[in-house]
């Protein structure tokens, strides 16, 4: 199978095993490294000598701490949206082959876990967390909305984490990371060798929860009630208002925290995860509404000005097309109209 020097993909015993090797770049996912994932899933779909898939990652830091944003900025900010809205639509369909795959998939996440790495990692059937686990979705803080199917685990999450989480970008501790539906188990990072090991003699995903521990208790279960009381409203104004109402620490924090991200891409991630709440949504209905933003996300949205100020300049000082007080709700409408004939579908291209 591959060996290449970011990603390391080859069958070992019973399982086949996946290894994110950019410890110096937190493992950002890079558009390659994307397709040599769903081409090893493909492969091993309907190896009968594959029993399960596990994903891991090498350094202490970070798991995955997003995409490889770099190039869709060069793209995007010379003009060109088609490549960015090529690789939004490859990995997209990449997390719902991982959602919907018919065998074990473990991801054992260390470290930071963001964006692209949730993606590849959270909708696996077993998402193992250690100690130094933080995962998080912060992509409203760049002028885009928590994707990679991010958008249905929030919808997924108690009371109104969802929205909390999204608007925010706050992060994760192991335990609120189970209390919160991102992952499933906890294991100490020194037992993943022996865990491993045994996965992949035997086949038999039995071995977790023989090794699972219980989490030291993370901060989202007390946090559950205030948010619940502040993020329960229609829109991003109702939310923002309830937040300005109240003086109190969580308050005023997280209401500070939300005055740096992008407005327009917060209350799309609101709107988002309120349509897609309820028993009938799932993972290719949550990416299928991901992807109208995205796709206009270069063109209509704030995330060329959201990476220059993150990424590129590094000023940390945003000019978003909208503020808080002047939002108008038609801006969230038309980022999240159909896109018609440039719908995401879950086929692969196929070049003439």
């Amino acid at each position: 199978m591959s060996e290449q020097a970011e990603i390391h993909i080859r069958k070992e015993g019973r399982a086949g095993r996946i290894t994110l090797d950019r410890p110096k770049a937190l493992n950002a996912l890079t558009y390659e490294m994307a397709l040599a994932i769903e081409a090893a899933l493909d492969e091993w779909r309907d190896d009968a000598a594959i029993d399960l898939v596990i994903i891991d990652a090498l350094g202490d830091k970070a798991f995955c701490a997003g995409g490889d944003i770099q190039k869709l900025y060069d793209t995007g900010h010379a003009g060109d949206f088609a490549y960015g809205r090529t690789f939004w639509a490859d990995e997209y369909r990449l997390n719902a082959k991982i959602a919907e795959y018919p065998k074990p998939y473990v991801a054992l996440m260390q470290g930071f876990v963001m964006g692209g790495g949730v993606g590849i990692s959270c909708h696996g059937s077993h998402r193992i967390v250690c100690e130094s686990t933080q995962i998080a979705m912060p992509e409203c803080g760049i002028g885009l909305v928590p994707d990679v199917g991010g958008s249905l685990l929030l919808a997924r999450a108690p009371g109104r984490l969802g929205e909390y989480l999204g608007c925010t970008g706050s992060r994760m501790g192991p335990d609120d990371a189970i209390y919160a539906g991102f992952a499933d188990s906890y294991v100490p990072q020194v037992n993943w060798p022996g865990l491993i090991a045994t996965l992949v003699e035997t086949g038999d995903i039995a071995a977790i929860s023989a090794q699972s521990e219980a989490p030291p208790q993370g901060a989202m279960r007390d946090r559950l009630a205030e948010v619940n009381v502040h993020f329960g409203g229609e829109t991003l104004g109702d939310i923002v208002t309830s937040l300005r109402g109240d003086a109190g620490e969580f308050a005023v924090a997280t209401l500070k925290t939300m005055t740096r991200n992008a407005p327009l891409s917060m209350a799309c991630a609101v709107e988002m995860i309120h349509r897609l709440r309820g028993p009938s949504a799932d993972i290719r209905r949550a990416l299928g509404l991901e992807y109208r933003f995205t796709w206009r996300a270069m063109q209509d949205g704030d995330f060329i000005e959201g990476i220059r100020a993150a990424i590129i300049d590094k000023d940390r000082n945003p000019r978003w097309k909208h503020d808080l007080a002047t939002l108008p709700a038609v801006a969230v409408s038309q980022m999240l109209l159909p896109l018609g004939k440039d719908a995401l579908t879950f086929e692969e291209e196929v070049s003439s």
